[in-house]
């Protein structure tokens, strides 16, 4: 029979070691940019969009406790956009011009844009991709979309000017899916 003065002591040292002791790593999911239903907390209701930059997943809650998960990629550090917005817009084929702001961080990249208003036209070699769903804050445009990318690289990844971009065949799908007047919460 064990004493408790030996089962204080064991079971003390126990609970000191295990203070210190590493835990084991957690398994890591690796990142899966593929469409896919998964459960999500209760709290997000149906017909709700949910961005989280920083794992690379846009969700679109389609009944409760349950989404489709997409992957993305996001804007550079200090690019980004984070908040609640609606979508006021949809387009197919978008056309595309860079911000001001763009052509002044990158006149090299952006320099044809400068001083006049030409625009890309819409196709696969626009930078918004098959599709593009415009993100407004109380009836302004945020210059900010979801859009298709033909970049696949730039999936899973921080690079874009603060766009979220997806696949084009995934914003396709997405663009089918959700109506005008969305909200969507990028955390």
């Amino acid at each position: 029979m064990i004493s408790r003065r030996t089962f204080l002591i064991t079971s003390a040292s126990a609970a000191t070691t295990s203070l210190f002791m590493p835990e084991p790593a957690q398994a890591q999911t690796e990142f899966d940019p593929k469409p896919q239903y998964v459960s999500i907390r209760p709290e997000f209701l149906p017909g709700q969009m949910l961005v989280l930059p920083r794992s690379y997943y846009l969700y679109w809650v389609t009944e409760p406790r349950r989404a489709i998960r997409y992957g993305v990629g996001v804007g550079m550090a200090g690019l980004q956009f984070t908040g609640t917005a609606t979508i006021d817009v949809k387009k197919e084929w978008p056309t595309w011009r860079p911000t001001d702001e763009m052509i002044e961080r990158s006149p090299d990249l952006y320099g044809r844009f400068k001083d006049n208003d030409d625009v890309q036209p819409g196709g696969p070699n626009n930078p918004l991709g098959a599709r593009a769903l415009y993100l407004f804050q109380n009836g302004v445009d945020t210059y900010f979309r979801i859009h298709g990318t033909g970049d696949t690289q730039s999936i899973g990844r921080s690079v874009s000017n603060g766009c979220i971009r997806m696949l084009n065949a995934h914003v396709v799908d997405l663009y089918e899916r959700v109506p005008l007047g969305t909200v969507v919460t990028v955390i």
